[in-house]
This record gives C-alpha cells, structure tokens and sequence, in this order.
C-alpha cells in the first residue's frame, strides 16, 4: 500500500484535553463516530470535584471519588489515553506539543481543562493557604489538619486553634460544614484532650450572605445551619493578606488579624496560567472565548468547553452540567462537520438546577419543575445525586458504604486519616493514668451500715464511680 493511499485511509483524529466532566462527556458522545479519539490530561485518573472537600475532611478515600480514565476503553475503542501536559499549540499545522518531548496531531481539538484557584493577587494567598481543586490538594487539607490536631493535643491545649475557610460559594459552605460536624461531632471522642469550644471554623466571605446564586430564603437558611454549627461567619470581609501563622481581614474600613494554623481557600478560580501558551483568545478570568456552538473565536477546527469557556454574550455558570452538555454538544458538531450534515442548532444550556449541603440533614436545592427545598429532603436528594454521577460502580458502591457509615450509623468516629509528621513536645510532659477510678467489675454485698464508716483504703465520695474527680488533670487528663 502506497503512503498516498495509507494516508487517505487514515480517521480523522479527535485530541481532547482534559478528563473533567466536560471532556469525558465529549469522548463518550464519539463513542459511534467514525473517528479515533484521543484524551489527553495530566493525570491518569478523574477526580469528582464536588466530593473533594468529603476527602479534605476525612469522610471519603481519595479512590472513591477518582475513576481511572484508561477505564473508558472497557467500553469505547475508538479511544486511547495520552498522560501528559500541553505546553503549547501550534493550530495552523494541527499539533500540541506535550511536556516530555511528545507532539500530537489533531483534525479537532477540544479543550476541556477546567480551572484552577484565583487568589486575586492578594499577598501571600498563594504561598500560605490551601485550595481544593485536585485530589492532593484535597489530601494536603486532610493530613495538615489532623498533624495540627496531634500537634496541640500535646502542645497546644493553653491556646485556640482556628480554621479558615475563605469564599462563602458552595465549595467552601460545604468544607465549613464539614469541619464543624468533625469537630462537634468526633473530636469530643477522638480528641478528649482538647477542648472543642477553643476549636473555631471560620468562614470569610466578601459578600453580606452565603451561597450567592441562591434564593434569598435558601441563603438565610444555609446561613442559620452554618451558625447552628457554631461555624463563625465573617461576611461583608475582605482578605488583606494571607500569613503564615493567620489571615488578615477587613470588615466596615477596620482592619483585624486572625490568627490560624490552616486557611482553605475556596474563593474564585481562573484559567491555567499555561492556557496563555495556547494561541487562544482569552476573557474573563483567562477563559477562553467561543461562539454559539463552542468553536474557540478566529480558531478553525478548535472547541472550548466546561469552565475554561466563556461566551461573552451568554457566560454559563462553571458547574458540571453547563460542561457536560457542553462536551455532547461538541462531539455533535464534530460527527456532523465530518459528516458534511447540518450543524445542530446552537448551544443552549439547560438549567436543571443547583444544590449544595451544609452537613448532614441539611442542604438547599433549586431544582427544575420543584419547588424550593432545603433541609432533609433537600440533603438526600444531594447525597442520591453525587452518589450516581460518580463515574464506575465501585466508586458509588464505595462513597455509598463510607457516606451511609458516616452519617446513618454514627458513633464509629473512624476518620480517613494519612500520614502525619512525628509529635515533639515543646516542654515535659509525663502521661499518667487518668485521676478517675473505673468502676469495679462486681460489686460485693454491702450492708446498709458499711455507709457509716468506711474502712481504710475505701474510695472518696468525690472519686466515686460515675462522679467527677476534684483531682486537677495532667495535660492530657483533661
């Protein structure tokens, strides 16, 4: 066979980028089409970015909420997975060139790499607090809390330890949510040297209520779970700057500092700063520009979809749907353009509505053809919802089994924990027997009289079973 004839037989390549919602959506959609796909991401593996937080605050193990992404060819053969990172485009001769020496060729691309944090050049945002958008980062938040928590149940029981969560949207609500629930609900069993009252979640948020794209009555109401939670609300609150050992804020022109061991910044996001080598126009946010049917502006041949996209006429919120259907949609135009069929018509979002969860029976819910809900009918349809969008069957079976022991059968306190750094006390301690005394196993006959006159060797009344010890507790008997 001549390379002329090799050449005319070869499919057209479909390359996308990034195996987030949206670009999973798209590979799936091609799934019939006459065309070998390729998917490129960084990573071998998806995250499900709405259960991140769920890992952060030891609820979830990081492999239920990642599904690797050379699964899709179980069912897809038209599809190969390509590890790597694009460093940079080169769209009149069709090819991306990878880290690591790699060049790819495509016929159409679609670019699907979701976005990252934005720390709105804030001083020291980016160098001392801790985002939630990749599984390690998620991981980072885990392990950082629980060495603190070991850390102070050994030094640190004379002070307060505080976590800041920065961005009242669903991601931080849903992390402030969580850590007030671990600290209230398991560290008064896991952690009894600590005191939980010196233990503080605080949410900063610049606007004057939480959860902004929500009905004013859902607000209101995630504001009072939030509270019932003891989760200290900082609203109307700028972050100045970002420290070390705490936070910087602003409230009514009146600068205050808040000391804090941890800050998760959950506050915005941005396009990748490696977008910028890609030869794509650009808008808001770094978001990459594109017309009706998702067709990268003054690009031929090239889509954006999900959150690195932007419409200027109609920008979509950056949630999974909005990307989903923006990847089906895509792969649509892409079959029918092979094809020489008509385009489909324009891209138009459907709404199917939003949620999110402030702990267990509570959440808010605006969902399409329902009325406005919230609290326990609202949190079940929440949990049913991200438990079957889970990509796999073992990723729901497992989310499922950890989220049903977590919060229908409590009482276990078995946090998912990691590794922690070893514990150096900063002055002596000596740990000792608690001063209380158990109960005896049997208790032998007493006669009414014994009352009168105890013998020698009998306990005190103060030290009596089921009676608190009057006896000052070492630092770790409190």
């Amino acid at each position: 066979m001549s390379e002329t004839t090799a050449s005319v037989l070869k499919r057209p390549h479909v390359v996308v980028v990034g195996g987030g919602f949206g670009g999973i959506a798209a590979v799936r959609k091609l799934k019939r089409a006459d065309v070998d796909v390729t998917l490129i991401d960084r990573h071998n593996y998806n995250t499900f970015n709405p259960l991140l937080y769920q890992v952060a605050t030891a609820s979830l193990n990081p492999g239920d909420i990642t599904w690797f992404l050379r699964a899709i060819r179980a069912k897809q053969s038209n599809v190969r997975f390509l590890k790597g990172t694009v460093t940079s485009m080169d769209h009149a001769s069709k090819t991306l060139h990878l880290d690591g020496g790699l060049d790819v060729k495509y016929d159409s691309l679609v670019i699907a790499v979701g976005v990252t944090a934005n720390f709105f050049g804030i001083p020291g945002a980016a160098e001392h607090s801790m985002p939630l958008y990749r599984r390690s980062q998620a991981l980072a938040v885990r392990d950082r809390m629980f060495a603190n928590l070991e850390d102070a149940a050994i030094n640190g029981q004379d002070r307060d330890l505080r976590i800041i969560v920065v961005g009242g949207g669903a991601t931080g609500v849903e992390t402030a949510g969580a850590f007030a629930e671990l600290r209230n609900n398991d560290m008064p069993t896991t952690y009894p040297e600590l005191d939980t009252k010196r233990i503080h979640i605080t949410l900063v948020e610049m606007l004057p209520h939480v959860l902004g794209p929500f009905h004013p009555s859902l607000r209101d109401y995630a504001k009072k779970s939030l509270e019932k939670r003891d989760v200290e609300l900082r609203l109307e609150t700028a972050v100045k700057e970002v420290r070390p050992d705490g936070v910087l804020v602003e409230h009514d022109g009146e600068q205050e500092f808040l000391p804090s061991s941890m800050v998760v910044w959950a506050s915005g996001v941005t396009a990748h700063d490696t977008v910028k080598e890609w030869a794509v126009p650009q808008g808001r946010g770094g978001r990459i520009e594109t017309d009706e049917h998702l067709r990268v502006k003054g690009v031929e041949d090239v889509y954006a979809i999900g959150d690195v996209s932007v419409s200027p006429e109609e920008p979509l919120p950056q949630l999974a749907q909005p990307a989903i259907q923006g990847g089906k949609h895509v792969a649509k135009v892409i079959a029918a353009e092979l094809k020489g069929k008509a385009l489909p018509k324009p891209f138009k979002y459907k709404d199917k509505g939003t949620m999110a969860t402030i702990g267990r029976n509570s959440a808010i819910a605006e969902i399409k053809f329902l009325p406005r809900l919230k609290g326990f009918p609202a949190w079940i349809i929440w949990v049913a919802l991200h438990i079957a969008t889970l990509l796999g069957n073992r990723n729901r079976f497992a989310t499922l089994i950890n989220l049903t022991a977590k919060y229908l059968l409590g009482g276990t306190h078995n946090a998912i924990v990691g590794e922690t750094p070893p514990i150096v006390a900063l002055k002596p301690v000596m740990v000792e027997a608690r001063s209380h005394m158990k109960a005896p196993a049997k208790k032998s006959p007493v006669k009414k009289t014994a009352a009168k006159k105890a013998p020698v060797g009998a306990m005190s009344a103060k030290d009596a079973p089921g009676q608190k010890s009057t006896t000052p507790p070492t630092a770790l008997d409190q």
